[in-house]
């Protein structure tokens, strides 16, 4: 059997993992492999260097997707979802709101609300900010 025969088997061997694992490490793998299948079946080149082929692709996709992909993974995180993303944003007095409630229109949403400071009172109309939830609640100064 021909050597790059064996590579593209190496190739899917590699690929198992990958779908079993996902980790992407295997994939950039498999491709080296389907690299180094190329290098000997069209180039004829010599074991040492479809072996070098190998680990240069292979080492060069991990160097280069891997911190491309823990990027993108970490701007995913920073996404705030919930009542999390109701944090700082502002909202609309429909009525009076102080120490002891009142009601806003937060993201479309009428909500209860009070004041972070209970002295601090809001008129109709007033543009507010959410401090923070509290159970179905707003915070608001």
């Amino acid at each position: 059997m021909d050597t790059w025969v064996w590579w593209l088997v190496a190739a899917v061997g590699l690929g198992i993992p990958l779908v079993v694992t996902a980790m992407p490490e295997f994939g950039m793998l498999a491709v080296g492999a389907v690299a180094a299948a190329v290098t000997a079946a069209v180039l004829h080149a010599g074991t040492v260097a479809q072996f070098i082929v190998f680990a240069v692709v292979s080492v060069a996709l991990i160097a280069v997707v891997r911190p491309i992909a823990n990027r993108q993974r970490a701007r995913r995180g920073e996404t705030a979802m919930g009542i999390d993303a109701l944090r700082g944003r502002q909202a609309v007095v429909l009525e009076r709101v102080d120490g002891d409630g009142g009601r806003i229109k937060l993201a479309g949403e009428i909500w209860s609300a009070r004041s972070l400071h209970a002295d601090r009172s809001y008129e109709v109309g007033q543009q507010v900010d959410v401090v923070e939830i509290d159970g179905a609640t707003a915070v608001v100064i």
